[in-house]
Parts: C-alpha cells; sequence; structure tokens
C-alpha cells in the first residue's frame, strides 16, 4: 500500500530521495543490462545505430523518474512517470530489433524483456497511485 504523509511514502518506506524509488532501481538495473548487452556483443556493439538507442532509451527511461520526482507536484510526477514508461516500451521494442537481426539470442531478448516489463508495471503503478491522489 502506498502512503504518502508529508514526505513521500512507498510500502511504509520513506521516501527521501528519487533513489528511493523501486522504479528508479528497476531502470537503473535495466541500464546496466543493456549496456552490457551493447558492450559485450559484437554484432550489437558494432550497430553505433541500434547500440545508441537503446542505451538512450534505457537511460531516459531511469532520468525521467529521477526528474519528475523533483518537480513541484504529484501530477507532473505522474507525467514523467508516463515518459519513463514510454521509455521502456521502446527499450522492448528494440529488443525485437536486436533479436530480429540476430545480435541476441532468445535467452538474452527475454531477460531484457521481463527486467524491462517488470519495470513498467512499477513506473504504472506508482503513477497511478499519484494520479489519484
Amino acid at each position: 500500500m502506498y502512503k504518502f504523509h508529508g514526505l513521500k511514502r512507498v510500502e511504509n518506506k520513506k521516501i527521501r530521495r528519487f533513489e528511493d524509488i523501486v522504479g528508479w532501481q528497476k531502470a537503473r538495473e535495466l541500464v546496466n543490462v543493456i549496456y552490457r548487452m551493447t558492450n559485450e556483443l559484437e554484432k550489437f556493439r558494432k550497430d553505433f545505430g541500434l547500440k545508441d538507442q537503446i542505451r538512450r532509451a534505457a537511460v531516459s527511461s531511469m532520468s525521467n523518474v529521477s526528474e519528475g520526482f523533483a518537480r513541484s507536484s504529484d501530477k507532473e510526477f505522474a507525467n514523467f512517470l508516463s515518459i519513463a514508461r514510454g521509455s521502456v516500451a521502446e527499450v522492448q521494442s528494440q529488443l525485437y530489433v536486436a533479436l530480429d537481426l540476430g545480435y541476441i539470442d532468445k535467452s538474452a531478448f527475454n531477460s531484457g524483456y521481463a527486467l524491462a516489463d517488470e519495470t513498467s508495471r512499477l513506473l504504472t503503478n506508482f503513477m497511478k497511485y499519484l494520479r489519484k491522489k
């Protein structure tokens, strides 16, 4: 249950910094997975356009959570969470491109997609809560 009393709270834990937000933490994990994937897999590493785009989308998801947190209202924060969720969807779409081009195997695709899906769910739930307030 989300509770907000003065300070922002999630699951009975006070959120004092954006780093306390579980959705931001998952987005950070996603960034690390994407960077490792695009560094370690030779075909992916050589496709500068796709590599840069998927990295930017992953970083954008994380950055929009922190930027939204710094905004002055829950409505603005929820809007930034929505943008972050869109960036996560972009990562998922680009994972399909990488799979279709043979840059990643089905296992790498599934793990990356599942992490992105979990990130999206966390952002969606938090966004819905903020919009109900």
